[in-house]
């Protein structure tokens, strides 16, 4: 592994100094870990160069915004097969009438075909981890390893049935062993309406046997809110409350319909939230109240959701939708400014997956994901404030280098090892076939 030198970037590192947000700077990486940050013409470049004069791999800055990988929170990521399938149409139809039938045609090689296109976008955009929910992710964590990315996969347990949760947990811990660090294990609970509350405790019993965190979705939509509270006569944050599922090591996805004692029970409790504004414009699923969770002290984070109901993975789209959508709900344009909804999509989700002493800045000593945003676009011109241009301008095609553990994966734009041409036919072929097959069962 070479050491690097990214030199004369604009470095924004994801915490202030001195009010500072950003700066002209050199970043120094030794293996895996970044070794040096620097602003200007500091003499520790020099140094770090002749230290590494044998071994050293130099990568010119200029032109460039650095900053750190972007973190996907929520993401079905094999359901990229499933993209445009099945069109505006409300959550429950969508689901129960085209989006389970389609997956109950699909086999692990399906997962992994559905997984490699996923990681493909992810990583062309700028996305260096990502959180997971769906079955078989031990498939889907040798795509990532492979693929040389980071990920926090989750085994998903739905209905009553935990037999095969039981065996393909147990098949995530194994291969995520193998992965170099690369790859976390959690647990998933599909909805609080959709898993019965035996085994929403026996999902608890397991995270804590394994030690391992929670994601769930929560109050996506009216009607699972009226579904829980006919059901138990409390609203789904509460019912999960009482049960014990909610803490630091818990995800709630979603989050739209909340009560204010909703927010004070996951203020209180530390869960993190995962926001996917497209995927609930899209479904017509409502508006989170992001601003009133940020303001109550909630951890909020920023993910796509599937391919299936966004119909993207793109983390770019999602920041401008995320500040857009609170300042016209509130009438408050200085809701959700830039630099808060960019620590949501690296800093704040680094510390929702249990990672933020490893991810989400710039520091010496943290992990050497990194991403270099090419700034020279008639769209990120003039350059009056670089943070509001990457949130409110910047466009996943603007991502001009990826490095995932110190490792460049995506090189001026391309990805450094996946032959695309080969893997669209494949998708295409394969989509094909289980989309006949799905019309014919129906």
């Amino acid at each position: 592994m070479a050491n690097i030198l990214i030199k004369d970037a604009v470095v924004v590192p994801m915490y202030e100094s001195g009010g500072i947000r950003y700066f002209r700077g050199s970043v120094g990486i030794e293996g895996n870990t970044i070794a040096m940050v620097c602003s200007g013409d500091d003499a520790r470049v020099e140094m770090f160069r002749a230290r590494h004069e044998d071994n050293l791999h130099e990568i010119d800055g200029r032109g460039h915004a650095l900053l750190p990988g972007l973190i996907n929170t929520h993401c079905h990521t094999p359901m990229t097969l499933m993209r445009s399938y099945a069109d505006d149409l409300p959550l429950m139809p969508w689901l129960e009438d085209h989006i389970w039938p389609f997956e109950a045609g699909m086999t692990p090689d399906d997962i992994r075909l559905g997984t490699e296109l996923g990681v493909a976008e992810m990583l062309l955009g700028g996305t260096t981890c990502f959180l997971d929910m769906y079955f078989r992710e031990d498939v889907i964590a040798d795509v990532v390893d492979k693929a040389g990315m980071r990920a926090v996969l989750s085994t998903t347990i739905m209905g009553d049935n935990n037999l095969s949760f039981e065996k393909d947990l147990a098949a995530l811990v194994e291969r995520a062993s193998c992965c170099g660090g690369r790859v976390t294990p959690m647990i998933a609970c599909h909805s609080p309406y959709t898993v019965s509350s035996n085994n929403l405790l026996y999902a608890k019993r397991m995270a804590e046997k394994f030690g391992v965190g929670l994601n769930i979705h929560v109050a996506e939509t009216r009607e699972e809110v009226g579904i829980i509270r006919e059901k138990f006569g409390k609203t789904p944050v509460q019912y999960l409350d009482d049960l014990g599922l909610l803490g630091p090591s818990t995800i709630a996805v979603h989050c739209v319909h909340l009560t204010d004692d909703d927010i004070r029970i996951l203020a209180e409790r530390n869960v993190s939230v995962s926001h996917n504004p497209q995927s609930n414009m899209k479904l017509a699923s409502g508006i989170s109240p992001v601003a009133k969770m940020v303001s109550a002290g909630v951890n909020v984070t920023i993910g796509t959701d599937g391919a299936s109901s966004n119909n993207d993975l793109d983390m770019w789209e999602e920041m401008r939708s995320v500040s857009f959508l609170q300042k016209v709900t509130a009438a408050d344009p200085c809701i959700l400014p830039a630099w808060d909804v960019l620590g949501m999509a690296t800093v704040n989700a680094a510390a929702a997956l249990g990672l933020g002493d490893k991810l989400g800045q710039i520091k010496e000593g943290m992990l050497a994901d990194l991403i270099m945003v090419d700034m020279d676009k008639p769209h990120l011109h003039p350059q009056t404030d670089v943070v509001a241009n990457l949130v409110y301008c910047a466009k996943s095609g603007d991502v001009d280098t990826v490095l995932i553990d110190g490792n460049v994966v995506v090189d001026k734009g391309r990805l450094v090892d996946c032959d695309l041409r080969s893997l669209y036919d494949k998708v295409d072929a394969r989509v094909e076939e289980i989309r006949t097959a799905t019309a014919k069962r129906l």
